[in-house]
């Protein structure tokens, strides 16, 4: 039936699975980036975006005493920063001596806004990233009570089994990117969403009322990610998270899509693990203050 009705032939060529690189844990992942940083960091500058970001995510007003204090380096040392900020109107000065954020950002923050698109970043990550041999990849935006998929890698493996094109449409209460937007939502919020009826089941295994489907997205923000357990597609098993913007809001749904007996329990936490990396790479790409998620 999902073949039927996502035919593979309408998503293009560019998009296709073709080698994928090794899976790369998380906490390595986490300890190259910061072996590198290491070396590479410029320490005035890496001080600057330190004080630009204390400064951002602080409600109380910091003067030149209270960021060495925080820091723990000179005032002189602060204040040769802080007047290089203010002169390039990336910092301003209140009359009590502390400063807030300057006008110059915005300038960078309608260029970023301007030129950042999710699905270059979904492409552009998979691309360097990721390894699901075997696996279909796609993203996918809330669309009323549905998904809309907007970006798809289909496995060569499995192409005769499921594919997804862009531009296909399947309830949200079903799959994996579905439910991982409705898992951020209120519940009165979901309600509303399925206030006109709910979808007919696509299998025997989909999820047969709102009430069920509430009860799931309880289980899934305990685990921090979403299952399409042979709901869409019998046989097919998908794990789902949301891409994030700069306000923090969920923007698109990233799956990673695979036949339910293809893979191991260990695999299965490899996957979720990618997944989960993934869309935390594409949320920083888009704007998205990670440090705020996992807080």
């Amino acid at each position: 039936m999902l073949n039927a009705l996502l035919p593979s032939e309408r998503y293009p060529k560019r998009r296709q699975i073709n080698k994928l690189k090794k899976v790369i844990k998380p906490e390595e992942k986490v300890d190259n980036e910061r072996s590198v940083k290491s070396r590479r960091l410029v320490p005035a500058l890496d001080r600057s975006v330190q004080i630009l970001d204390m400064i951002c995510v602080t409600d109380q007003r910091l003067t030149i005493s209270e960021i060495s204090r925080r820091m723990g380096i000179p005032k002189s040392t602060v204040h040769g920063i802080c007047v290089t900020l203010l002169e390039h109107e990336l910092l301003l000065k209140r009359d009590d001596q502390s400063f807030r954020i300057g006008p110059h950002i915005m300038r960078w923050a309608n260029t970023f806004k301007r030129t950042i698109d999710v699905t270059d970043e979904f492409l552009s990550v998979w691309d360097s990233e990721s390894d699901f041999p075997g696996a279909t990849i796609t993203l996918s935006v809330l669309d009323g009570a549905d998904v809309v998929y907007i970006a798809v890698r289909n496995s060569d493996r499995y192409h005769d089994f499921f594919t997804f094109s862009v531009g296909a449409r399947l309830p949200a209460a079903f799959t994996a990117t579905g439910k991982a937007f409705l898992m951020g939502m209120r519940e009165r919020e979901v309600r509303a969403l399925f206030s006109e009826g709910f979808p007919d089941a696509l299998t025997p295994a989909s999820v047969r009322s709102l009430d069920a489907l509430l009860e799931e997205l309880k289980r899934f923000r305990e685990l921090g990610y979403t299952i399409d357990n042979e709901q869409v597609k019998e046989g097919m098993r998908c794990f789902g998270k949301t891409v994030l913007n700069s306000w923090n809001a969920p923007i698109a749904g990233l799956a990673v899509s695979i036949p339910a007996d293809a893979i191991s329990a260990e695999e299965e936490q490899n996957i979720v693990a990618s997944v989960e990396s993934m869309a935390e790479m594409i949320s920083r790409r888009m704007g998205a203050d990670v440090r705020e998620i996992g807080s």
